[in-house]
């Protein structure tokens, strides 16, 4: 048997918008079930985004630490952002999102994993890149806000961020995906083996 998540859709009888924000929204479906029922799924429509655990010769992975309120935590991430505009190429946002949080340029990029990051409740995809020959960016710093101007930014062994999710210590979804397909790749075919940057993302469908 092949295990491979499948896209299907159930009918939707109505559906409503009943909050509209800034970035994402609320959207309100009633949803025809197998046995003929209808119930309401309340889901957050989300953009889409970006992660990339940018990896040194020294296999350090950047890393910062920001404020997120709805948990009440400063947590260590990796570089990451929405899709700006419907069908971004998401290898230029996680570019962007790299030069924009940590001032750093690759010269290598691939495909490290896709997640849906809370399909209970948002329809949330995230593309998660490995970048890799890792250089200083050229210009000024982006100039950032709010809770990016408290960021702090590191270069953190692999393996000990690997320790640190093992341990519960470290729990942003990105990070830890992220490093431990790091490490799931290495045990396999190897990093070079990764799907190519540009690879089609039906979740989130760009222009190459």
């Amino acid at each position: 048997m092949t295990i491979k998540d499948s896209p299907e859709e159930w009918e939707v009888r109505a559906t409503g918008t009943p909050f509209v924000g800034n970035k994402t929204s609320v959207r309100t479906d009633d949803v025809v079930m197998p046995d003929g029922t209808v119930v309401h799924r309340d889901y957050q429509v989300h953009p889409g985004s970006v992660a990339v655990l940018a990896l040194d010769d020294a296999d350090r992975v950047v890393v910062l630490r920001q404020y997120r309120h709805p948990v009440r935590h400063k947590l260590w991430e990796i570089p990451a952002g929405l899709l700006d505009v419907p069908g971004e190429n998401p290898l230029h946002a996680a570019q962007r999102e790299l030069y924009e949080e940590a001032h750093v340029k690759a010269e290598d990029w691939r495909v490290l994993t896709d997640v849906y990051t809370t399909p209970g409740g948002c329809d949330e995809a995230v593309r998660i890149f490995l970048a890799r020959g890792l250089s200083e960016a050229e210009g000024e710093r982006f100039e950032v806000e709010d809770e990016e101007a408290d960021m702090e930014l590191a270069r953190v062994p692999a393996e000990e961020l690997v320790r640190g999710v093992l341990a519960g210590e470290l729990h942003n979804n990105c990070l830890v995906v992220g490093v431990l397909s790091l490490v799931a790749a290495r045990a396999g075919d190897g990093l070079d083996a990764l799907r190519p940057a540009q690879s089609p993302w039906p979740a989130r469908p760009f222009e190459a």
